[in-house]
């Protein structure tokens, strides 16, 4: 395909197969399975099945692969494998390319899911695993040794919004020869360049902004062509983690819209950020659009932007925080984010829940912490609904 295309363009044009119809709308091929001139052919494919041929729906699909190409184009990689979920991308491109006796250097700020798998699937299969604060070079420094394998962090963590420097971290790992595997998915694949800044392994949750309406589970593995195809691939297809041509088509259709949407929350999410910050009932604000964010110039000069996400501490703890979220008439409890609609989420009692007390002391996340996912709705009605349920609060 056209390499200089833009980012737009290629959210609607890359990746196209057309069947013999010539369809506008990609087709769903909802097959499991594909049929064969001759035993010959069958036994010719099994051995080496080219670009367009395929197997099984759980080794790829023609819907599938569109999706693959179109996001691989616009993360800037060379390939991509669509999985089930966002947790299955980052169980398969770490687990996919480690053995007993490797060793991980990983971010501590991490989604629950994934310190399960640093801490329990890869520790109970002997992988040694060394957790670091993400923003501190120096502990990346001493972490990251000679025969460290991997080194796994999120670029903007969730749900406290520390950066980690995707271009100085990379350059640690590459030192010793170390993968970097990056959870990008608060970045969003708009803002992202972290394949510019050294990133090796990129994986996103499509289920996030990618498929933008909360419908369907998904997530991808973008990389090099022998990573995904000889690393990657070969354990998502055996274990049965791949994506549904279904959730394909969907998310096809998110990435459509993508720019447009990420731009748009992103836009309202600063406006946002810069009404809660000095009101009465806010004890912090966090977003790394705001100048007064800690991590400011890394945020603009990673990401050009300050995200979709606004983190802050409503006054009064617990209690507080839960009055707050009840008043709400527009933003939805829920635990998702990336969606059209506005969600709020209290992290101490749902997604992070399960941490340890004196590791969510020592994450930021407080009784009071409210993670916002800015959605499309109008700004100044959102800033209205935010300034009475905190008038409630």
């Amino acid at each position: 395909m056209t390499k200089d295309w833009k980012t737009r363009t290629k959210l609607v044009h890359e990746g196209i197969r057309r069947s013999q119809y010539g369809e506008m709308a990609e087709a769903i091929f909802l097959t499991q399975g594909f049929a064969y001139d001759s035993a010959e052919a069958a036994e010719a494919r099994f051995i080496k099945a080219g670009e367009d041929e395929f197997i099984y729906a759980r080794y790829g699909n023609p819907t599938t692969r569109m999706f693959e190409d179109r996001i691989a184009a616009l993360e800037g990689t060379e390939d991509a494998f669509a999985t089930a979920s966002g947790m299955a991308a980052v169980n398969g491109a770490l687990v996919s390319m480690l053995k007993a006796g490797d060793h991980v250097v990983s971010a501590r700020a991490l989604f629950g899911s994934c310190l399960y798998i640093l801490e329990e699937v890869l520790g109970r299969f002997g992988v040694r695993v060394t957790f670091v604060d993400g923003a501190d070079l120096a502990q990346w420094e001493k972490a990251v040794i000679p025969g460290t394998k991997a080194v796994f962090f999120e670029s903007m963590s969730n749900p406290t919004l520390e950066l980690v420097d995707i271009r100085a971290v990379s350059a640690i790992a590459h030192s010793v020869g170390a993968t970097v595997i990056v959870d990008n998915v608060f970045a969003t694949p708009v803002f992202s360049r972290a394949v510019e800044q050294g990133a090796d392994v990129v994986v996103y949750s499509t289920t996030k902004h990618i498929d933008g309406q909360g419908r369907a589970l998904g997530g991808v593995i973008c990389g090099t062509r022998d990573f995904i195809r000889k690393v990657a691939e070969p354990y998502m297809k055996h274990t049965g983690g791949s994506m549904s041509p279904f959730t394909a088509w969907m998310h096809l259709n998110g990435l459509a819209t993508l720019d447009l949407r990420c731009r748009a929350m992103a836009d309202s999410a600063a406006r946002i950020a810069e009404a809660l910050e000095g009101h009465p009932n806010v004890a912090k604000v966090i977003y790394p659009g705001l100048a007064s964010h800690p991590q400011h110039a890394l945020a603009m000069a990673q990401m050009g932007s300050g995200g979709t996400l606004v983190s802050f501490e409503v006054a009064g703890g617990k209690d507080a925080a839960f009055r707050f979220l009840n008043a709400l008439t527009i933003a939805s409890i829920s635990n998702n984010l990336g969606d059209a609609k506005t969600i709020a989420t209290h992290p101490a009692t749902t997604t992070h829940q399960r941490l340890p007390q004196e590791m969510k002391d020592a994450l930021g996340i407080s009784p009071g912490l409210i993670r916002l996912s800015v959605g499309l709705e109008d700004t100044d009605d959102l800033i209205a609904d935010l300034t009475q349920a905190l008038a409630a609060a």
